[in-house]
């Protein structure tokens, strides 16, 4: 069997007499999407501030691409890509140049060619030379997430990736978390939206008071409720779906 590309047992960490996280286990199969979903205060963050190294847990282990998160943090770091609540880009400078200065920092060779090659990759060519203070929220993001892939980390941790996305920009980022999967990237990510953890996710981990409650696919978790009544109801089309129709793009983001 393939070993799990992020291996988490037991976890728990405290802030004084705040328990956040209770023992938390889970694993990550190479290549997947997987989505712990919790409400705020769950310990979403907190979890991922420990899996990258930023923050020292109090008990239990974790293993990115087979490095000890406690015991090698250096290499976990060159293992791993973290991506905040908020887009990390120099708004002075073009979205080229963001790239590229990423790429002289992380010493990636020819860093003017991994600029293009990822500008074309989220469709970000033709805003490339623009300053990314112009770019729209959904633009930001997605050049936010190129930065974080310089160096080809095989893992990316996205922590509330969309939090204060309007439905358009949410469904480009969405996009482009679904192609960093089907490159082969491993991705964390942390949603408080359940539609967001429906839609990308290859497994969905449910973080409640410090524990993971529940995990599974999205077939296994829907499996844990009562069968589905058939009944024949007039549907109507929700908000998202009229503002989406009304701008000309499709609810997965396709121009109509």
């Amino acid at each position: 069997m393939t070993a799990p590309a992020i291996a988490v047992a037991g976890i728990e960490k405290s802030f004084g007499d705040l328990s956040v996280l209770r023992g938390v286990d889970f694993d990550v199969s190479p290549g997947t999407i997987f989505a712990l979903l919790g409400s705020n205060g769950a310990g979403k963050t907190t979890l991922i501030s420990i899996l990258s190294t930023l923050l020292r847990m109090d008990a239990g282990t974790a293993r990115i691409t087979d490095a000890d998160v406690t015991a090698d943090p250096a290499a976990v770091r060159q293992a791993i890509s973290l991506t905040g609540q908020f887009a990390a880009v120099d708004e002075v400078l073009t979205g080229r140049e963001n790239l590229v200065l990423v790429a002289r920092l992380r010493h990636v060779r020819s860093p003017s060619a991994v600029a293009d090659r990822l500008l074309a990759r989220f469709s970000l060519t033709e805003a490339g030379s623009r300053r990314a203070g112009t770019y729209s929220g959904g633009m930001r993001r997605r050049l936010d997430i190129a930065m974080s892939l310089i160096g080809d980390p095989p893992v990316v941790f996205l922590d509330e990736p969309t939090t204060g996305l309007d439905p358009q920009a949410r469904n480009e980022v969405w996009d482009a978390i679904r192609d960093l999967a089907a490159g082969g990237t491993t991705v964390l990510l942390t949603t408080q939206y359940l539609d967001e953890a429906e839609q990308l996710a290859d497994r969905i981990a449910i973080l409640h008071e410090g524990r993971i409650i529940q995990n599974g696919t999205l077939d296994e978790l829907r499996a844990l409720l009562p069968p589905a009544k058939v009944e024949y109801v007039e549907k109507q089309p929700t908000l998202e779906e009229v503002f989406l129709t009304l701008v000309g793009t499709t609810p997965n983001g396709e121009e109509r």
